[in-house]
């Protein structure tokens, strides 16, 4: 049976028609001219988990959420203070790309994001002047992957979405169009 053509993310097809739509408001001559994604990271603090079992756990809950197994980062020194020693688990990351980067970010906007107890948007500050944008969660439960009953250890994440814009208005224009949830309130204070 021949596969169907229909099978593309939503959010990937967007990407490919954003170029129509932005290029009036942004001044695109060029299709080139369209900012793209590159790459999605998701990144998970586990220094604060003095058992080895928690930082397992946190490693497979990712693995579940973003699809891809985790690189465990350790701590560059040590630091009496902190009681940390270097190679000590300091962190996760997972860096998606291609389909699975796309598969996520639709998964993201259109699914966990709205699960989010009193969910107003997300802020639109969080984009730096490198055309980046970062998003803190503070419960991964929101998404569909993590089961009612594992809710006994809740952690937060960051995700990193990195684009090829070049300017902030540029990347919120951009992100808009392929229907990132911006809070409302911020628009009308640019307005006045």
């Amino acid at each position: 049976m021949p596969l169907s053509t229909n099978n593309m993310n939503p959010l990937k097809d967007k990407i490919k028609d954003a170029y129509g739509h932005l290029k009036s408001s942004q001044g695109y001559i060029n299709p080139m001219q369209t900012p793209k994604i590159l790459k999605a990271v998701v990144s998970v603090g586990v220094g604060s988990f003095k058992d080895k079992k928690k930082v397992e756990l946190a490693i497979d809950r990712i693995s579940k959420i973003t699809g891809q197994k985790p690189v465990v980062r350790g701590a560059k020194q040590s630091v009496a203070a902190f009681k940390v020693r270097e190679g000590d688990p300091v962190g996760l990351q997972v860096t998606l790309r291609g389909k699975r980067m796309f598969d996520f970010l639709d998964k993201l906007v259109n699914v966990s994001l709205p699960r989010t107890k009193d969910f107003r948007g997300i802020s639109i500050k969080s984009i730096d002047d490198m055309g980046n944008y970062t998003l803190g969660i503070k419960e991964h439960s929101i998404f569909p992957e993590t089961a009612d009953e594992e809710l006994k250890d809740i952690f937060g994440l960051a995700i990193t979405v990195v684009t090829t814009a070049r300017t902030k208005p540029e990347t919120e224009a951009f992100l808009k169009y392929l229907g990132f949830p911006f809070k409302k309130i911020e628009e009308d204070k640019k307005k006045k």
